[in-house]
């Protein structure tokens, strides 16, 4: 009898890579590894020094990221667009890669809550200064550059008013000063606006909202014109961790593919339920591009070329309470503090993204208790209508 005590079993601790047939996969396979083997100390070098494609190390790179990347570069005519780990990330690894101590940066006063929190409580405890300005008023811009003003981070269309930025103007002023602009392209997207096509440094994007477009992954994007610029970025995306899931790479990938569908018939929804709203005597205000009475109407025409996208908002008057009555009373639709899923979702900005702000600050820029932010799915308009209509009643 053979004694098999010391059998090892071998195939358990040795890994052996599947091997190619002659046929493909049609869809992109995950590629979950953290470590990639190279063959030799000299290939290792090689990879490193950017003679040879390769892997080492998740954190520093994978592939479903690299062509996750490729992809949005090719949206925004961009190279070597680097993937982060939520679009928070894309934003602070953009400032936080280029800016020191001593360092000024100008932002649009009304960004994302989370970028203008960064803004006035973060960024100082760095040494880096701040200021905010109205991003239709290049004169406010140039007034507020200083001999240190590194950046200026600018959103082409405000969250949550909807105000479009006067591209044209702060582009000017920042040429003439030798300042960087960064733009988050997020509410835009390309299919709106491609700031490299029009002199901008650095494009940002959290593709957790339209580009992936199914509220199921968290992901970020970051590209700069200037090659020194990127290798900044992803300098410091690598060393503060800010690693993209390769399963969120992938599924981003795929809502890539129906992202220029989404966006067509969200667009059309949007503006069908604006006008529609505007119709409603609860309803004080509503705000999107595409409508005369936009304040910056003509400006988005002249900037978007007639691209108004899924976002609009609208204010009802009355206090939290009647918001609140409104939010209750359509059930069917998601109440949720983001943008960009295939379903439209409601969110109350004094309550959710900008509650950080003070009621003082909050009014200064339109946002009263009353006001809500949609961002318009690809529903058919009329339930969409039907549950404002429910809401509506309700207040």
């Amino acid at each position: 009898m053979t004694d098999r005590r010391n059998d090892r079993p071998q195939t358990l601790v040795r890994r052996h890579p599947l091997r190619e047939g002659v046929s493909r996969a049609v869809v992109t396979p995950i590629q979950p590894s953290v470590v990639y083997a190279s063959p030799s100390i000299d290939m290792l070098h090689a990879q490193y020094e950017g003679r040879a494609q390769g892997y080492t190390y998740a954190r520093e790179g994978h592939p479903n990221a690299t062509l996750l990347a490729q992809k949005i570069d090719m949206l925004e005519g961009a190279e070597g667009g680097l993937i982060t780990g939520s679009g928070m990330a894309a934003v602070t690894a953009a400032i936080m890669g280029i800016l020191g101590a001593g360092d000024h940066i100008i932002g649009a006063d009304q960004l994302y809550g989370r970028s203008l929190r960064l803004m006035h409580q973060d960024l100082a405890r760095f040494g880096i200064a701040t200021t905010v300005v109205d991003p239709t008023n290049p004169e406010a811009l140039r007034a507020a550059i200083r001999p240190e003003t590194k950046m200026i981070l600018i959103e082409v269309v405000s969250n949550p008013t909807l105000r479009i930025a006067d591209m044209e103007g702060i582009l000017a002023v920042a040429k003439a000063a030798g300042v960087r602009v960064a733009v988050d392209n997020t509410f835009t997207t390309p299919m709106g606006y491609r700031p490299f096509d029009h002199g901008a440094d650095i494009v940002i994007h959290s593709v957790t909202k339209l580009l992936a477009g199914h509220s199921d992954v968290t992901l970020g994007y970051v590209a700069a014109r200037d090659p020194a610029d990127a290798k900044k970025i992803y300098d410091f995306a690598v060393t503060t961790g800010m690693t993209p899931s390769p399963y969120d790479c992938w599924l981003a990938e795929r809502g890539l593919y129906t992202f220029p569908l989404r966006f067509d018939r969200a667009e059309a929804n949007a503006a069908k339920l604006a006008d529609w709203l505007a119709e409603q005597p609860k309803v004080a205000q509503v705000l999107y591009p595409g409508r005369p009475d936009h304040p910056d109407h003509a400006q988005a025409q002249k900037l978007l070329g007639g691209r108004n996208g899924n976002m609009l908002s609208f204010r009802i008057d009355g206090d939290e309470e009647a918001a609140n009555r409104m939010i209750m009373a359509m059930p069917e639709m998601a109440f949720a503090p983001t943008l960009g899923d295939v379903g439209t979702t409601v969110s109350h900005p004094p309550s959710s993204s900008h509650r950080g702000l003070t009621p003082a600050g909050r009014a200064a820029l339109g946002i009263t208790d009353g006001f809500f932010r949609v961002s318009v799915g690809i529903e058919d308009v009329e339930l969409l209508v039907a549950d404002f209509a429910a809401g509506l009643a309700a207040v």
